[in-house]
């Protein structure tokens, strides 16, 4: 592999995979009030938020870090009383005190937030306006989490991003992922051949991740991951998947801890590191086939979920889960036909799997992923495959990738719309 693609994987990996505390919609749209805030100068009189459908559903139910609390209202509060834009997506992590001070700002000050809804726009889309007198500042956030492409006081623009691209952030050099030709195959050969000292920063996502794993196991949500691991009975396989869904049971319930993120979540992030990881470990594997196996699985992740879309109705554990089972098979030793074979299995297993927002029982969601995950490996590397007749599959592994690519992103929009109404028109 050429030495400036290997960069540009590595890059896109790092640029990725990166630490969140909490959702990343809430913290997105906590990153954003902070900006505009900061662009404001002062405590905002009103602040209203305008919201793409994937956001705004994403932010409903889910804890909000260290508060016992759900929802945006606490998070924009947060952000108001001690949010620092230069925090990234660690926004919310914040010191007890001042989440004292945000919840006691916003038992004042709830009628001064407004939230809604804001279409047509770019599925991920955060868009805040802050009063304060005369003056008015606004800041956006479109395509990433993190990318904001206009910050404005009053007739001032003090950034425009919207002719760059949402990889801004990475060096010239680097920052080509648009016109990067991802195939599974490309994804394959630089997790297998690339330097080892290369790939070994991706461990670091392991120490985080498993730490938010050991404090699900205390009982957070529905304590799915907890359940399961008092009636996993030592089997390998209950155990993994016990201790990952504990990690969403934590996160989803606003727990404090950071994970490493995939493709801008939490929950991709956790689920695309710790099976593969306990797996490995479980099975004797070395060092560097679970560093390998690591990158294999969130590459393959990032892959997928560029075809879908950054926030799509086609929940996230769906890419995560088929970069589960890629890792797997070459935990077996499988060799790359039989990652496509698991590729293929797990597309035509649980392509429908619907987002209908984030909350506790993601965990749920995920268990079902990652027991998909080690079914359709375990059929892949006895060289058993869907057939190419079969629903989404074809004969070739990337055809099959941008079937799935298309549900997620074209096939799914009404979906968005109906789910949507639905959890905002509950009796």
């Amino acid at each position: 592999m050429e030495e400036s693609i290997r960069k540009q994987l590595n890059a896109l990996l790092r640029q990725e995979v990166v630490l969140a505390t909490g959702c990343t919609e809430p913290g997105a749209v906590a990153l954003c009030v902070s900006k505009a805030c900061e662009a404001l100068g002062c405590e905002p009189q009103h602040i209203e938020l305008r919201l793409s459908k994937n956001v705004f559903k994403n932010a409903m139910g889910v804890g909000i870090p260290g508060t016992g609390m759900i929802g945006l209202p606490i998070a924009v509060s947060m952000a108001v009383v001690a949010g620092d834009p230069t925090r990234g997506l660690e926004v919310l992590t914040i010191p007890a005190e001042q989440v004292e001070k945000a919840k006691a700002w916003l038992a004042n000050n709830a009628s001064r937030i407004s939230i809604g809804v804001k279409d047509p726009c770019d599925k991920l889309y955060i868009e805040c306006v802050c009063t304060a007198g005369d003056d008015t500042a606004t800041a956006i956030i479109s395509q990433r989490h993190t990318h904001f492409v206009l910050v404005t006081r009053n007739d001032e623009v003090l950034f425009d991003g919207r002719g760059t691209s949402p990889n801004s952030e990475i060096s010239e050099e680097e920052n080509s992922f648009d016109n990067l030709n991802l195939t599974a195959r490309v994804v394959y050969d630089y997790a297998t051949t690339a330097p080892i000292e290369e790939l070994e920063f991706i461990k670091e996502t392991v120490k985080y991740n498993d730490a938010a794993a050991t404090e699900g196991l205390k009982g957070y949500g529905l304590q799915t991951g907890k359940i399961l691991m008092e009636n996993a009975a030592g089997d390998i396989v209950h155990t993994v998947v016990a201790r990952t869904v504990a990690a969403s049971d934590a996160r989803m319930d606003g727990c404090t801890l950071s994970v490493y993120s995939n493709s801008g979540s939490g929950n991709q992030g956790i689920a695309c590191t710790l099976p593969v990881y306990n797996y490995g470990k479980a099975k004797g594997c070395s060092d560097e086939q679970i560093i390998r196996a690591l990158v294999l699985n969130h590459l393959m992740s990032i892959y997928i979920k560029r075809g879908i879309g950054r926030l799509s109705a086609l929940c996230g554990i769906v890419n995560a889960s088929i970069g589960v089972a890629c890792g797997i098979v070459f935990l077996h030793g499988g060799c790359f036909e039989q990652i496509c074979y698991a590729i293929k299995n797990m597309i035509n297993t649980i392509a429908g799997m619907v987002c209908d927002g984030a909350k506790p029982s993601c965990a749920l969601k995920m268990s079902t992923g990652l027991y998909s995950a080690f079914v359709s490996a375990e059929l892949a590397y006895h060289d058993c495959v869907v057939d190419a007749t079969d629903g989404l599959s074809e004969r070739d592994v990337d055809c099959s990738i941008r079937n799935l690519g298309r549900l997620g992103h074209d096939g799914m929009d009404q979906v968005d719309d109906t789910v949507l109404d639905i959890m905002t028109h509950k009796q």
